[in-house]
Parts: C-alpha cells; sequence; structure tokens
C-alpha cells in the first residue's frame, strides 16, 4: 500500500496519475466520497459518488478500510478492491489525507508506505489552487486554512517529498517505490529461491 498525502495543490494528483501511467504494477484505489461530481469527473474513475446514507452503511459494514471527513464531504477506502489486488501481487496507490493514513497504518503496519509532497512555498500553493479553476474564492480560502493543518503532520509519513519541480518530484517517487519493492520482506519467493541456491551447494 502506497499512500500520496499532500494538501490540495500540491501537485499529489499530477504525481499519482503520472505513476499510473508508467507502472502497470501499481493500481489506484477508487475513494468513495458523498461531495457532488465535478465536472470532468469519471464515476469509477475518481470517486465512487454515493449519499450519506449509504456511506453510512459501508462505514458500519466494515466496507471501508478507512474514512474521513474533509471540507464537509466524507471520503472512504473501499476495502474488497484493495485486498483483491494485494492478493494478486499488485501495489496499491492511496490519495488521501493524513487521517486516513493514520487509520491504514493502525491495519496495514508495516505493508503501508507512506509519502507527503509538500509545495514549494506558499504563494505557490495557491498559485496551483487558483489555476486549477474548480473552486470558488471561499473555498480557495478553506483550502489555504487547512493546509497548515494538513502539513503539521508531515513528521508522521515515511518520506517527504518538495515538489517544486513535478519531473524531479515524481523521479524521487519512482526511487522510493523502487527501493521499498527490493525490501527483504516484500521479495515473493525469495525464501525458496535462496534454498535452492543453498541446496546446489
Amino acid at each position: 500500500m502506497l499512500v500520496l498525502s499532500s494538501p490540495s495543490g500540491a501537485g499529489k494528483t499530477t504525481l499519482s496519475r503520472r505513476l499510473l501511467e508508467s507502472d502497470p504494477g501499481v493500481e489506484l484505489s477508487i475513494s468513495v466520497t458523498t461531495r457532488k461530481q465535478r465536472p470532468g469527473e469519471v464515476e469509477g474513475r475518481d470517486y465512487y459518488f454515493v449519499d450519506a446514507a449509504r456511506f453510512e452503511a459501508m462505514a458500519e459494514n466494515g466496507e471501508l478500510l478507512e474514512w474521513a471527513l474533509v471540507f464537509g464531504h466524507r471520503y472512504g477506502t473501499p476495502r474488497a478492491p484493495v485486498e483483491s489486488a494485494l492478493v494478486h501481487g499488485r501495489d496499491v496507490l492511496f490519495d488521501i489525507d493524513w487521517q486516513g493514513t493514520q487509520q491504514l497504518r493502525e491495519k496495514a503496519g508495516r505493508d503501508l508506505v507512506s509519502i507527503f509532497v509538500l509545495p514549494p512555498s506558499i504563494p505557490d500553493l495557491e498559485r496551483r489552487l487558483r489555476t486549477r479553476a474548480q473552486d470558488a474564492d471561499e473555498v480557495i480560502h478553506a483550502r489555504m486554512a487547512k493546509a497548515a493543518d494538513e502539513m503539521s503532520h508531515w513528521a508522521e509519513y515515511d518520506y517527504v517529498v518538495i515538489n517544486t519541480e513535478v519531473d524531479h518530484a515524481f523521479a524521487q517517487i519512482r526511487s522510493i517505490l523502487a527501493a521499498e519493492r527490493l525490501k527483504r520482506e516484500r521479495q515473493t519467493g525469495l525464501s525458496d529461491f535462496v534454498r535452492r541456491l543453498q541446496a546446489e551447494l
């Protein structure tokens, strides 16, 4: 399980998309949300859009690995697709906030790798939010206010990437993923391979 978190506008969605396009061994965990669909978003690709009653039922029935309330809307991670991907040897990418990351860490332990993406500066963060042109001024101000709270959790993550330049930040994330895949405990079949080598001596 690979988590990418950041304040809104720091670039995690761009980095996530690039990782998914370049690495067939990674698939995205599609969150379920109670917020309204934005222009250009596709059901089942960007989010699963549900009403509050359905979300509550999923949470109560244990269908969500984690969930959080963000900007007045609920977001959660459906359990079944994640468990299926992991069983089939695929890495699962999560685009979630610090609250969701804490909940996932409690459940996943060492199987979770977390990366926090920081913007190079606060003016840059605000510029990126305004460039998206998807939110009203009051929403942008709320996101900027929340950014301070989100950034206060940076030390809870395994890695921190400063997104000064997207190609460089992406290369760092690829390096983290490569190193984590090479960890001894994540190399499936390694024990059998070593035993075969020893048997040949």
